[in-house]
């Protein structure tokens, strides 16, 4: 019995190790994709905070011109994901994105905070981003380095 545990614990590993970072790219790709659609057809729930973080730090915009760039800059995130080769771009990105998501726990505290290290719903859609940035990182730590990737091109 301990040696079935152990060939399946090695099995799950190794199916694990060879899915996760597919895996992850989707899973990317489906959450800025599908976030940036919501926002473009107005059904995001995340619009009215864009909104109101958008007219205390760019009030030379109109939330319209604003949503919609910022909706197709997050399907581009998305898409960069799962187009081979174009990871780092997407972490580059992603990098800006993520600092622009969390003002709002900053500027808008009384709407993402209901007490102290207490966030509301949206406070809490926040802090989840971490989770995304973990996961683009893991991604990037299996990125080969750009020498060892132009060291392949030329030796063929």
């Amino acid at each position: 019995m301990e040696r079935k545990l152990e060939n399946f614990d090695i099995w799950f590993v190794h199916f694990v190790r060879r899915i996760s970072i597919p895996l992850a790219r989707v899973a990317l790709f489906i959450v800025f994709f599908w976030f940036g659609i919501l926002k473009i057809i107005g059904t995001s729930p995340a619009n009215p905070l864009v909104k109101d973080l958008m007219e205390t730090t760019l009030p030379f915009m109109t939330f319209e011109q604003f949503i919609i760039g910022f909706a197709i800059y997050e399907m581009i995130i998305g898409i960069a994901f799962v187009l081979p080769r174009c990871e780092r771009l997407a972490i580059a990105l992603l990098l800006p994105h993520m600092m622009m998501t969390f003002l709002p726990l900053i500027f808008l505290a009384p709407v993402t905070w209901q007490g102290f290290m207490t966030p509301t719903m949206e406070g809490q859609y926040i802090i989840k981003n971490l989770v995304i940035i973990a996961l683009a990182f893991g991604i990037a730590a299996h990125l080969s380095p750009i020498h060892l990737l132009q060291k392949k091109k030329r030796s063929r």
